[in-house]
């Protein structure tokens, strides 16, 4: 297995597992607006890596590649604002 297809695979299983999150968070106000946010960032994290293996250049590929890093990055802030705020 290639690191493209490794990748998909990693991102995929990352995006299954803020939906479970998403699902087990309580079910104040605050925590569903976060939980969106976290949904919406997490699953691009995926779909940004598949559009970047289909890209048609290197520097395509790389950009592309950029937004799944700020993706991540996102949700890694919206991970630490649900385990910080409780």
């Amino acid at each position: 297995m290639g690191f493209n297809d490794e990748f998909r695979e990693r991102t995929k299983s990352f995006a299954l597992r803020v939906i479970k999150l998403f699902r087990s968070l309580p079910k104040t106000e605050e925590a569903k607006i976060i939980g969106r946010q976290l949904i919406r960032s997490g699953c691009s994290v995926g779909a940004n890596f598949r559009a970047a293996t289909r890209a048609r250049s290197k520097a395509e590929f790389y950009s592309k590649l950029s937004i799944v890093v700020e993706e991540a990055f996102e949700s890694a802030f919206w991970i630490e604002l649900l385990m910080d705020s409780g």
